[in-house]
């Protein structure tokens, strides 16, 4: 039988991999040798181990992480497929990100960090009638269009008239998992909140404190809504103030009524001045 069997280094060569990744995948569990001697540690290999060592190369090199690698191969055909087009979009969702960031890159590349006029100003208190999500931060793009459909259903299903724009709320950090929100302030003769704030059926409802504020108004896409944020956190923190949660987002015109170029969006932070 050792006669049959390959060393790591004729192995190694055999799939295009080298000695150290072998040993790394024995270790790992991913690839075990048929055999080891138990005298000299040497691994040998069987040739028909060599498909899967190929199979682990190939997706080694798209960057697929060693314990989807370890299902896929232990998996049927029929699950190795679906765990397959799982990472085939997982890889889509992160090259989208990217490109959104060389947009971002491109753009202050060409005309640096570009220049927001931050004001202060008092905001009234506001009560909207909200939907909620939870997400990471990758998906609130996806999950702001789901909550402003249920926003709405809700709003109309309760024949309730609300007043524009639309309100995201968000927190001053966005950590692994972060509570969202898309909510309408309730128009004038509807049913609106009472001093409970009770909203209508299927909905919450959300107060924002009226108060001093800092403000800014983005044109454009909604990728490039971090470099609103920077102007607006800076201005706040150079004047020794300290935001309050949650950071607003009014949508003066959203993707129905403008292209992505001319959307705009009102961003706004609740700020205190801080004890010395």
């Amino acid at each position: 039988m050792r006669d049959e069997l390959l060393t790591i280094g004729r192995f190694a060569r055999l799939c295009r991999l080298s000695v150290k990744q072998l040993r790394h995948y024995d270790e790992t569990g991913l690839l075990a040798p048929v055999h080891v001697d138990a005298v000299t540690g040497y691994r040998y290999y069987a040739p028909e181990q060599a498909r899967d060592a190929l199979t682990v190369a190939l997706l080694r090199d798209m960057d697929l992480p060693l314990a989807v690698i370890a299902r896929a191969l232990a998996a049927e055909p029929e699950s190795r497929a679906e765990i397959l087009r799982a990472e085939r979009e997982r890889l889509a969702e992160r090259i989208s990100r990217d490109q959104l960031r060389l947009k971002l890159l491109e753009r202050l590349a060409e005309g640096g960090l570009p220049g927001y006029e931050v004001t202060m100003g008092r905001e009234p208190e506001r009560r909207l009638a909200v939907v909620r999500a939870v997400c990471a931060p990758a998906e609130i793009g996806e999950r702001v269009g789901e909550c402003v459909g249920r926003l709405l259903a809700g709003l109309g299903g309760a024949g309730v008239a609300w007043e524009p724009p639309l309100w995201g709320l968000y927190p001053l950090d966005l950590e692994a998992r972060t509570e969202i929100a898309v909510g309408a302030q309730l128009g004038e003769g509807a049913e609106s909140p009472g001093p409970e704030c009770e909203a209508p059926p299927g909905l919450e409802c959300e107060v924002l404190p009226g108060g001093l504020v800092a403000e800014t108004v983005h044109i454009g896409p909604y990728a490039q809504l971090p470099l609103a944020y920077h102007a607006l956190f800076a201005t706040v923190h150079e004047r020794g103030l300290r935001p309050r949660a949650p950071a607003r987002e009014a949508y003066l015109a959203g993707p129905a009524q403008a292209p992505q170029d001319e959307l705009r969006t009102r961003l706004i932070i609740g700020v205190e001045e801080t004890t010395a």
